[in-house]
């Protein structure tokens, strides 16, 4: 093996004896990135000192044994050694090193040693949250062990591909499974399980003369099911027009179709009232019309639906609009060739190449309506769902965390199903459609009869859409939303008010500090979380092992678990040692990377499904490595999907609030919060202002991301040309 072979072994090497020798080894109470600790005794501080120095002169003499798998990978770095004999070495010297960081992390927290170690250890010895050398060696030993792996022949000897699948198992696993893991196992009391999983209002079904009521978890199926299609035939409806029409405003539509994942929690829900509600502005203008009595129909399965469908559409339309894009212009000129029609040619050609982007927007549809609480927490009156059930069970007065927990597991058993569903839908069909070979084609005008049943769809929702925000964007300039409309400006004085005083510039609003921990933590979590969902789909799409199945159903997980019970999970995971971020901003990061990684996950998918191998196959040909490959070949056609996540990812951690309310503490206050206490107190107007500056800031931002992300140029021309029917030609 020659030396520059090695680098990136060395590399690792270099980070994990820099990880033990020159940081600390604990988490700082000053934060994460805090650099107090050159100002301190690297050597000689308990708070401050490496792990080396813990060791040998700081009485942690537990951490010394990590000098062995330390060590054992420099025996590997000599000339001549075989193969075989050195990727052993290296899997010996990983596992070592990940199993000894996990007991000692566990056997040794802020009470002192477990009984086992403590003859062993000085007396009052305790530790504290792993820090950065403590990551840093972790780090170490995980890619020490994927090297091994690859040696032994693992995904063909691929290190970047072994590294990869390590690196995702690693942090799906421990931010994923181990907290909803841990509150299960807390939760769960199997004495009580079959009376409780039998429940009748989980599972009844009552019917009397003009009703069936059904339990908690029939309707959440229902309501899923239901968002899932609508969500998905809106998105794909928009997606068709902003791609396939000459439609004179295809910005302005496709702004309007993301406003509404950008708007903060309760307040969709807030303005529908207002406007649907028995005293809302539509329902007395239809009464005194028509002479209607108003009724309370907003409340139940329609309004929740309705509020689910406009809430979730746009991560359908993120998810079709590169599906949509991708289908190769060829295809379609080749059916027209055969003398098929415009419809015929969608029907059999088009509409089929976009099987992978229905089936992943119907999924995450699916569940997102399932995990949701806030829309059915305001619309639902007597139509509950497991979500809300769940929050009332865990943090209400009954406490029920065992009921809670069977009733994530019922989520659980939904999701595991709609993944089933989807699978069999998609088959092992080919669905590429953008391969290495020139394709200058123009993408099929849909014919009339199909274009304008979409505009008859979508512009009618569209000004629904604005409707909607016309009056949010109001609220916070009147008196008293829904009431009196008389414009004022106080309440964007009191949350984003700025005055001067004797050393410049206060920032006197109550709004701003949770501003700018929202707006640093969103972005800070957005990279990583469009990073790794992207890499896992390019790993479930691209490479062969053996677990694929398990793999992208774990990746799907933290999706499908309501963001309450996710919350209470990373509290219970990660308040003690040796993980020990609860209270920091970093878990806020972790919440949301691992919350919303899966839409970066099914848009990556359903994009590179239409991305032939060839490609790749061409750029490894020329012996460019599988990185390479990815980062100048794949990622370059996976724009849409690049942006979908960064997206998605950006105004979710800025909106969300059922995980938030858990995690937030006094240092990292978040908007949501701010906006759900204003809302607890009447302070509507407030919360109505913060929500409409929330939407313009994350309107500037997503453009921002699009200018940086660009689009992907496919060698198409951009005209679109107007379908002649059959035979007008001749």
């Amino acid at each position: 093996m020659q030396p520059h072979h090695d680098r990136p072994l060395v590399a690792w090497l270099l980070v994990g004896w820099c990880g033990f020798v020159l940081l600390p080894w604990y988490a700082q109470d000053d934060g994460f990135f805090s650099f107090a600790w050159l100002n301190a005794g690297l050597f000689t501080d308990r708070d401050y000192a490496s792990g080396l120095a813990q060791g040998l002169w700081l009485g942690r003499v537990w951490l010394l044994p990590l000098l062995v798998p330390l060590l054992l990978p420099l025996l590997a770095l000599r000339q001549g050694m075989d193969p075989a004999r050195r990727a052993n070495l290296l899997v010996l010297a990983g596992l070592l090193g990940i199993a000894w960081l996990a007991i000692q992390g566990l056997a040794v927290n802020h009470r002192g040693p477990a009984a086992w170690l403590a003859p062993f250890v000085p007396d009052r010895s305790r530790q504290y949250g792993m820090g950065a050398g403590a990551v840093l060696v972790a780090l170490s030993f995980l890619f020490t062990l994927t090297n091994g792996l690859a040696g032994r022949g693992l995904v063909k000897g691929d290190r970047f591909v072994a590294g990869s699948i390590g690196l995702v198992v690693a942090v799906v696993g421990l931010f994923v499974f181990v907290p909803v893991g841990m509150i299960l196992a807390r939760a769960f009391v199997p004495d009580q399980f079959a009376d409780q999983f039998f429940d009748a209002r989980i599972w009844g079904l009552a019917c009397t003369y003009s009703t069936v009521r059904c339990g908690v978890a029939w309707n959440s199926l229902l309501l899923a099911v239901l968002t899932g299609l609508s969500t998905t035939l809106l998105g794909l409806a928009f997606a068709l027009i902003a791609t396939r029409t000459p439609f004179p405003f295809k910005r302005s539509l496709r702004v309007l179709t993301v406003l509404p994942i950008i708007t903060p929690p309760f307040v969709i829900g807030l303005a529908i009232i207002l406007l649907f509600g028995r005293n809302g502005t539509v329902t007395q203008f239809v009464a005194t019309m028509f002479g209607i009595e108003p009724g309370r129909w907003i409340y139940g399965l329609p309004g929740v639906w309705f509020a689910q469908t406009l809430a979730f559409t746009p991560i359908a339309f993120l998810v079709l609009i590169g599906v949509v894009e991708g289908v190769s212009p060829s295809m379609e000129e080749a059916a027209q060739t055969l003398r098929a029609d415009g419809w015929t040619t969608f029907k059999t050609v088009s509409l089929p190449l976009m099987r992978p982007g229905l089936a992943n927007a119907f999924l995450l549809g699916f569940i997102e309506s399932l995990a949701d609480f806030g829309n059915p927490l305001v619309l639902s009156g007597d139509f509950d769902v497991l979500a809300t059930e769940i929050f009332f069970a865990m943090v209400g007065a009954q406490h029920e965390p065992s009921r809670a927990a069977l009733m994530a597991l019922i989520l659980l058993a939904f999701t595991l199903l709609a993944f089933w569903a989807q699978q069999r839908w998609l088959g092992r069909r080919n669905y590429t459609t953008v391969t290495g070979k020139g394709d200058s084609g123009v993408p099929l005008q849909l014919v009339p009869g199909l274009r304008y049943t979409l505009y008859a769809v979508t512009i009618p929702w569209a000004v629904l859409t604005i409707a909607l925000y016309a009056l949010i964007l109001v609220g916070g300039l009147v008196e008293f939303w829904g009431r009196d409309y008389t414009p004022t400006l106080r309440h964007m004085i009191a949350a984003f008010g700025v005055t001067t005083g004797e050393h410049g510039i206060v920032w006197s609003g109550t709004a701003w500090n949770s501003f700018s921990t929202t707006i640093a933590i969103a972005l800070t979590a957005a990279v990583p979380t469009a990073a790794i969902g992207l890499l896992t789909a390019w790993l479930l799409v691209r490479q062969e092992f053996g677990f694929k199945r398990a793999f992208e159903f774990g990746t799907m997980l933290s999706f499908a678990i309501p963001g309450t019970v996710i919350g209470i999970a990373y509290i219970l995971a990660f308040n003690v040692p040796p993980i020990e971020i609860t209270g920091t901003g970093i878990i806020l990061v972790i919440s949301f990377v691992f919350r919303n990684m899966p839409v970066g996950v099914r848009a990556g998918i359903a994009s590179m499904s239409q991305l032939d191998k060839s490609l790749d196959e061409a750029s490894l040909t020329l012996r460019a490595s599988s990185f390479t490959t990815m980062r100048r070949i794949v990622l370059p056609l996976l724009r849409p999907a690049i942006l979908a996540a960064l997206v998605y990812s950006f105004v979710r951690a800025m909106t969300a609030i059922s995980a938030v309310v858990f995690l937030v503490s006094a240092n990292y206050e978040m908007a949501t919060t701010y906006i759900l206490g204003r809302v607890e107190n009447g302070e509507y107007g407030i919360a109505v202002a913060y929500s409409s500056v929330l939407i313009l800031v994350m309107l500037v931002v997503i453009g921002i991301f699009q200018l940086l992300v660009g689009q992907r140029r496919l060698g198409r021309r951009s005209a679109v040309p107007v379908a002649a029917p059959v035979g007008a030609a001749s």
